[in-house]
């Protein structure tokens, strides 16, 4: 099992809107294996040795820079730490303050020294959905499970959700074989099992309202089809994990909607991808990185897909965006896409940390602009 703990849209603003020295910002790949974690341990107090090695060539202050290297120890001291892991590791270290979030995604290691913290990977790990709810409805049973990163599996208490079809309709029986129905007229099956999912979709109205989680349904033709044209949920998943579910274990159903988040993630690139297209056409998107810099600046930008691994060293100019390179990092430079990612949240756009692949032409990063710059 993950330990995750994945940050807030809050905590993330926080974040964004940090802009002192020293900041540091440390990535680990970790391993969730316990007995595998010491080789996590001694990665981390290396690149714990970086950043002090950037922070002291910078002539930072020693006072700065020993309660940033204490904090950090201490959380490589701590045993039952790293007891609980996950996939990746992200610290954000300031002399006043060290905030660490374990993560689902695979990152790169890296460490950053500025004087603002570099999201992009984080950004990764909250881009696209790691929680959903698993909607299961068949003749015989209903239930809704509720699907985490950070979790197992469970199913989920939903005042008024029918048992099954006979709770719903009032009946004492009715057949269900190989996903199907066989009672009655055709017609009336029809009517019978759209007054079932609209009663199922009735009670799960109240409980999802201001929800934005994925709800995959679980279910056998026809009625999968049925509820599909009934329910009333704004993000019910286009993918139905197909088949009667009465009797599946939670855990095999979250493993089944974890692929649905996936392909849910993959559909979501390709529309970016064609968006951007569109918006090319008309002069109201880039990949240049100079053009995206001065439209972060100006609140030009809506929607910025970024490679999360790459990093350019350099600056950006507080007041019309322009961009300097560097040869290499330090602690005075900061990630310049990081530093774009970052305008673009502060103008309440969206960012999308991908891989390069999943990024249109593979650049460094895709820029869909609300209007021409």
């Amino acid at each position: 099992m993950l330990h995750i703990d994945l940050p807030s849209r809050t905590e993330i603003e926080q974040l964004a809107q940090h802009k002192q020295a020293p900041a540091v910002s440390i990535y680990l790949r970790t391993t969730p294996t316990t007995q595998d974690a010491k080789a996590d341990r001694i990665e981390l107090k290396n690149l714990l040795k970086e950043a002090v090695a950037q922070l002291e060539a910078a002539g930072t202050d020693k006072r700065d820079i020993w309660p940033i290297q204490s904090a950090v120890e201490e959380i490589i001291e701590d045993d039952d730490f790293w007891a609980v892991q996950a996939n990746s590791l992200a610290i954000f270290a300031t002399r006043d303050r060290v905030r660490s979030f374990r993560l689902p995604n695979k990152l790169t290691n890296a460490v950053e020294v500025s004087d603002r913290f570099h999201l992009k990977p984080l950004l990764r790990s909250v881009a696209f959905p790691h929680h959903a709810y698993v909607l299961v409805i068949g003749i015989g049973a209903v239930r809704l499970i509720e699907v985490s990163a950070d979790l197992p599996p469970h199913a989920v208490a939903v005042p008024g959700l029918p048992r099954d079809f006979n709770a719903a309709l009032g009946r004492r029986s009715h057949i269900e074989k190989d996903g199907g129905m066989r009672s009655g007229e055709q017609t009336s099956e029809s009517a019978t099992l759209t007054r079932y999912a609209r009663t199922v979709d009735q009670a799960l109205r109240p409980f999802l309202k201001g929800e934005n989680a994925p709800l995959i349904l679980a279910a056998a033709e026809p009625l999968a089809s049925i509820f599909r044209n009934t329910a009333s949920y704004g993000h019910l998943a286009a993918q139905v994990i197909a088949g009667n579910h009465a009797e599946t274990p939670d855990h095999e159903l979250a493993a089944a909607a974890r692929g649905v988040l996936d392909e849910i993630y993959a559909a979501e690139i390709a529309s970016l991808g064609a968006l951007f297209a569109a918006r090319q056409a008309q002069g109201r998107a880039t990949s240049d990185v100079a053009q995206a810099a001065r439209a972060a600046t100006f609140g030009a930008v809506d929607t910025i897909l970024v490679d999360m691994d790459t990093v350019i060293s350099g600056r950006v100019n507080d007041e019309d965006g322009s961009v300097t390179i560097d040869d290499k990092p330090d602690a005075i430079n900061y990630g310049v896409v990081d530093e774009i990612a970052r305008r673009v949240l502060q103008s309440g756009g969206r960012v999308v940390a991908a891989r390069r692949d999943d990024i249109p032409g593979k650049a460094d990063l895709a820029a869909i602009l609300r209007y021409p710059i």
